[in-house]
């Protein structure tokens, strides 16, 4: 029941601050689990330093957690902030620019001392020079509070400074109009052999949340109502987590057993992780020593007859690129995810970043065409998860899934599917009673070539990185023949067009602008192409999820409009492969490399000032 004095919202954004070790990720997740659990659509987008455990109270390494709400559709994690926590001063200069003028920023004033000041570069302090007097600024000694509340508990200093993110989250929750009552119960779930830290941080999170009740500061709480979604079983999900469940769902679809051969590297990590729960699926998930074992035991497990793929990033994919070339030539199924990050070398491991495009799609000695597809959500990376399965099965080539580290850690609500309603994945699977006996012999449409078994009866064939000939798969040195294989594994993949969706623009259909993306910039060029439509501008937007081949309209879509703009997080990869492929288009770029997500408030502002020009 609403109380008096609040105030109704279609969507907010509040972002967590603080230091790696503060908990602002526990924090913010527990927020969205508890308002997905309300009913509102949401997004998110965790921010953390690379390092492990940054120097305390650095600028570098602050570790944070944006949130957006809403009753309406969400499809980013927001631009401009209505709400910031900052558990410390470098939290607070750091993220500072991202608060709404006449918001709110709540802040931890125990950690505001000399030394900490010092470290975030303050020559004074922000609480009493007058800087944050354009906001609404709520001062709380959350350290001093968290121990009172648990001074008679008997926990160690340790265990009590670390609770007070949970007085945070309380205050949030009172704030917003949230209920307590999921986040009580993962305290009993995860701390149910420590039952005296479920305590502790149970009554922390009351504290803030009865502190915030009582404190004149905050006069009035806010209430976002659920959002009108289609109905069904929704899961809130990360990008690396619904990567893992369409890997699960290709398996069981096409009646193989699921091999992953990894190495770990951040951000791809946790779909290996994800997938070794699963066992009981048949998951075969094999922790390599390196990337190039990771990947080589996964085109042996595809020789084999599974579902084979391997999991990277980069700097994996860089060292992947021989044996992807191998898959390529010996013409097995193999998935190779890579979930971008910034680069280059060790660059932003912990950054997003789209600037693996051009590596993927060219990165391998000779003439070497793979299938190219990208995830562009956190709930579609379940689809092209799976759909990157069915490619590689009925086209018996490498397909290169790309994520990035946005969509990889950001979550959002995911409507859950039945394996009866996923597509049919038809193998090229044979036996010795096939009348089709070569294992080279290819199906009349799709050009994929036969896949026996090692063992087979009478399907006893070779399989490596020299040339074959074309029709037996024995080594051949012979001119013609080598000429006839570079084509054929060529025209297989463009073939692959034949069985893709055409591309469409959302919106309108032709106009002013066409805004291009791919990947996880979708959410950030959706918004943008609404607003603009919302204001009367005739703006289109076109998302690419298959980059190699590319949608057989593709050049028709683009012909609707009188300019068109490239929007990518990189300096231009697709635009560069867009303009050799439709030389007749003058693409515009639209660019950004900063490691973080495009703000939504800046694309309206330049997009608006291309329409003005003649």
């Amino acid at each position: 029941m609403k109380s008096i004095g609040t105030e109704d919202l279609n969507s907010v954004v509040i972002r967590f601050v603080g230091d790696s070790g503060d908990g602002m990720q526990l924090t913010g997740t527990q927020f969205t689990d508890t308002s997905a659990m309300f009913g509102n659509d949401i997004a998110t987008f965790p921010n953390y330093p690379s390092e492990i455990r940054a120097p305390q109270g650095s600028l570098y390494g602050v570790s944070g957690f944006q949130v957006h709400i809403g009753s309406v559709e969400i499809s980013t994690p927001g631009d401009d902030l209505d709400l910031l926590v900052a558990m410390n001063p470098a939290g607070l200069k750091t993220n500072l620019s991202a608060v709404k003028a006449g918001h709110t920023i709540i802040v931890d004033t125990d950690s505001f001392t000399k030394k900490n000041l010092q470290k975030a570069e303050y020559q004074t302090n922000p609480l009493e020079d007058g800087s944050l007097d354009n906001f609404r600024v709520i001062e709380v000694s959350m350290t001093s509070l968290t121990k009172e509340a648990l001074k008679d508990l008997g926990l160690d200093n340790k265990s009590v400074v670390r609770s007070k993110n949970m007085f945070a989250l309380g205050m949030v929750y009172w704030m917003y109009d949230r209920d307590m009552d999921h986040t009580l119960n993962f305290f009993e779930q995860k701390f149910k052999y420590k039952p005296i830290i479920a305590e502790g941080n149970a009554k922390v999170l009351k504290a803030g949340f009865f502190f915030a009740e009582t404190l004149e500061l905050i006069p009035n709480s806010y209430t976002v109502a659920p959002s009108k979604m289609p109905k069904g079983t929704y899961r809130i999900v990360n990008g690396n987590t619904n990567t893992a469940w369409g890997f699960l769902a290709a398996a069981e679809k096409s009646g193989l057993e699921l091999f992953l051969g990894s190495y770990p590297i951040t951000p791809a990590t946790d779909i290996l992780h994800e997938l070794v729960k699963h066992k009981h699926f048949g998951v075969k998930a094999f922790q390599a020593e390196d990337e190039i074992a990771g990947v080589t035991s996964t085109i042996g497990a595809s020789f084999a007859g599974d579902l084979a793929i391997t999991t990277t990033s980069g700097p994996g994919l860089a060292l992947k690129g021989e044996a992807i070339g191998l898959a390529m030539m010996t013409e097995l199924p193999v998935v190779i995810v890579n979930v971008q990050r910034g680069g280059p070398s060790t660059g932003l491991p912990t950054k997003t970043e789209q600037s693996d495009l051009l590596q993927a799609m060219y990165g391998r000695n000779g003439e070497s065409p793979v299938i190219v597809i990208a995830a562009s959500t956190p709930a579609n990376c379940f689809d092209y998860a799976f759909m990157a399965s069915k490619l590689a099965l009925e086209h018996m080539t490498p397909v290169i899934l790309l994520t990035d580290g946005y969509i990889a850690n950001g979550s959002e609500p995911w409507k859950i599917k039945s394996i009866n309603d996923m597509p049919e994945i038809k193998t090229r699977l044979v036996d010795g009673n096939s009348e089709s006996t070569h294992p080279y012999d290819r199906d009349n449409e799709t050009l994929s070539r036969n896949w026996a078994i090692p063992g087979t009866p009478g399907l006893e064939h070779r399989v490596g990185g020299l040339e074959k000939d074309k029709v037996t798969g024995n080594v051949s040195y012979v001119p013609d023949n080598h000429e006839y294989m570079t084509k054929i594994r060529q025209e297989k993949v463009e073939r692959v067009a034949n069985y893709i969706p055409d591309l469409k623009s959302d919106f309108v259909d032709e106009g002013d602008l066409l805004v291009i993306g791919w990947g996880g910039t979708y959410g950030s060029l959706h918004s943008t192409v609404g607003k603009l439509n919302h204001q009367g501008y005739k703006v289109g937007h076109a998302h690419f999820n298959y980059i190699n081949p590319m949608p057989k309209n593709t050049a028709e879509v683009f012909s609707k409009f009188k300019k068109v703009i490239v929007c990518e997080l990189n300096t231009g990869q697709l635009a560069f492969v867009l303009k050799g492929k439709y030389q007749e288009i003058d693409f515009m770029q639209y660019n950004q490399v900063s490691g973080l997500p495009f703000s939504v408030t800046k694309m309206v502002a330049k997009f608006k000032d291309i329409l003005k020009e003649e």
